[in-house]
């Protein structure tokens, strides 16, 4: 298997505080799977797992950008799971999951965050 598509995001946090301020529910709703939400609730302070994810999904759908059609993929066709472990996990649905079925690809996914950023990598493997 070979790398084809790569994708990398930062998001700054206050970026995502004032994401969240200004828009709240409807920001949450337009963006994140029910999933998300549902963990981004469990936490006391949700702006870093908001940004990391909002970086997640865009360098998922960076990397996705190799296949034909990828550019119709929406943020909600890209989720992030937490596996037992604490590895994020990229969960694609809807447009995101027929684009890459009938190619056989693996979804490689990496998130960090700090005080001020947060940053994801995405690798497509096939």
């Amino acid at each position: 298997m070979a790398v084809i598509g790569l994708g990398l995001d930062v998001v700054e946090l206050p970026r995502a505080r004032a994401l969240l301020a200004r828009h709240g529910e409807r920001i949450l709703a337009r963006t994140l799977t029910a999933e998300e939400r549902r963990y981004l609730d469990s936490l006391g302070d949700p702006a870093p797992a908001f940004a990391a994810r909002l970086a997640a999904k865009e360098a998922v759908y960076k990397a996705l950008q190799v296949l034909p059609g990828a550019r119709a993929v929406g943020w909600r066709e890209i989720g992030v799971r937490r596996l037992p472990d604490g590895r994020p996990e990229a969960v694609l649905t809807g447009r995101a999951a027929d684009l890459i079925a009938p190619h056989q690809v693996t979804v490689h996914l990496s998130l960090s965050h700090s005080r001020d950023v947060a940053a994801a990598v995405a690798i497509l493997e096939g």
